[in-house]
């Protein structure tokens, strides 16, 4: 994709809106664009909730008009800010491979204060959120994406993705051992 700088356009065009439409360029649908929540969530502004809440509070504007509502479809023509600040478009959907070692938890926050994966990731990675969940003792290879709808596909039971696990236990294993553990166990009265 090339942006334009401004250089080399005549003076009166320099400053023409974003989303003017061109002759040669075919007309925004509504089911061309992605409701302007889920556009700043892609573009790693802040989460879909946060997004709705900056609307309402009046922070969100689309080609100089303020929004009021989340119902609102954009495109990358449009011209979007938050909080006066421009928005550049959603990069491409990526994904990352991160061996999460023990003793980090894979939230983005914690009331308790305790280390995140988050606060061990390179400066460099963009806005990306975790594929799934590890326990806080749990290692092992962590999925992450700039996507989270993408996230979210890949963590429900009804896409049908076969996952694999391999646990190494510590300690004596039992045949009984292994036959409570295959009717599950129930942990702080949730049953696994």
């Amino acid at each position: 994709e090339r942006r334009e700088t401004g250089r080399g356009r005549p003076q009166n065009q320099r400053n023409t809106r974003p989303n003017k439409p061109s002759k040669f360029a075919p007309p925004v649908k509504w089911e061309d664009g992605d409701r302007i929540a889920k556009y700043l969530a892609h573009a790693g502004v802040c989460s879909r909730r946060e997004a709705e809440q900056l609307i309402l509070e009046g922070k969100v504007m689309v080609n100089g008009e303020r929004l009021d509502s989340p119902a609102f479809k954009v495109t990358r023509r449009d011209l979007i800010k938050v909080s006066g600040t421009i928005i550049k478009p959603p990069e491409p959907t990526r994904m990352w491979m991160y061996h999460k070692p023990a003793g980090l938890i894979t939230s983005t926050r914690d009331p308790e204060g305790r280390a995140s994966i988050f606060d061990h990731l390179p400066k460099s990675l963009p806005r990306v959120v975790t594929v799934g969940r590890l326990d806080l003792t749990t290692e092992g290879l962590l999925l992450l994406t700039n996507d989270g709808e993408l996230a979210r596909k890949l963590e429900l039971p009804s896409t049908g993705l076969e996952r694999h696990y391999r646990a190494r236990a510590h300690g004596r294993v039992t045949e009984e051992g292994l036959k409570d553990l295959a009717t599950g166990v129930i942990v702080d009265g949730v049953e696994y």
